[in-house]
């Protein structure tokens, strides 16, 4: 039987890089998956792939941020899939500019995404969660949550935002038999962070599918077990730690 037979998954910015692989990764292991992204059409694509595989998986379009929508999508995943067992808050935007050049609508529009996003989902799937006593949140925090680098200070604070959201969750839904895991993902192989640093050699960068793979492990622990925090980095890629 594989891992997560019959549980139901959510991938936020499920479309690409990290997300698209996670998705196809947890239907390989046995989850139905629904994709949600920004943009409908590669989530659709996404879905393509998964049903060609022979899994199942559904899309949705969907801005994170946005609490109406990000509400109503987990009251139509309820009626029509069944409650959610598990919640990736995957999707994550930047803007790379020194604070002198970067707009305030820009840095709230990051934080938006990156750390307004995986509140909303949280709060709503947990109403899920909560009645079923059971179920997993994961969120992409990124290394980028546990140190910093010039001209990216909207990205840094979203993230060690995102952190200390992972960490009071765990605190606040553990008693609920809900688990919530931070994970700290190095530089992997993907546009997001390949176009934003064009100088990165892509050799000592990690492939998406592993690090979906050692989540796709951390969803499969036993229910006695919690991980609330994950570091998964790139071999080659030894500037830190």
């Amino acid at each position: 039987m594989n891992p997560l037979e019959n549980r139901l998954a959510l991938v936020t910015g499920g479309a690409s890089g990290l997300g698209a692989a996670l998705c196809e990764r947890l239907a390989r292991a046995g989850a139905g998956v629904v994709v949600a992204d920004l943009r409908l059409e590669p989530a659709r694509e996404t879905c393509a792939r998964i049903r060609d595989q022979g899994g199942t998986a559904w899309a949705y379009a969907a801005d994170v941020g946005d609490r109406a929508r990000v509400e109503a999508m987990v009251r139509d995943i309820g009626e029509r899939h069944g409650a959610l067992d598990i919640v990736v808050n995957n999707a994550g935007i930047d803007v790379t500019l020194p604070i002198d050049e970067l707009d305030v609508g820009d840095f709230d529009r990051v934080l938006q995404t990156n750390l307004r996003g995986p509140f909303l989902l949280s709060k709503f799937a947990a109403a899920q969660m909560r009645e079923r006593g059971s179920g997993h949140i994961v969120n992409i925090a990124s290394t980028a949550a546990k140190r910093a680098w010039p001209n990216a200070s909207a990205y840094h604070a979203s993230k060690w935002g995102l952190l200390g959201l992972s960490y009071a969750l765990h605190a606040e839904l553990r008693p609920y038999g809900i688990k919530v895991t931070a994970v700290i993902a190095g530089g992997m192989r993907t546009p997001f962070l390949l176009d934003r640093f064009p100088d990165i050699d892509p050799a000592v960068l990690q492939e998406p599918a592993d690090v979906a793979d050692a989540i796709v492990g951390i969803l499969s622990v036993g229910s006695c077990t919690v991980i609330p925090e994950v570091m998964i980095l790139p071999m080659r890629e030894t500037s830190w730690p």
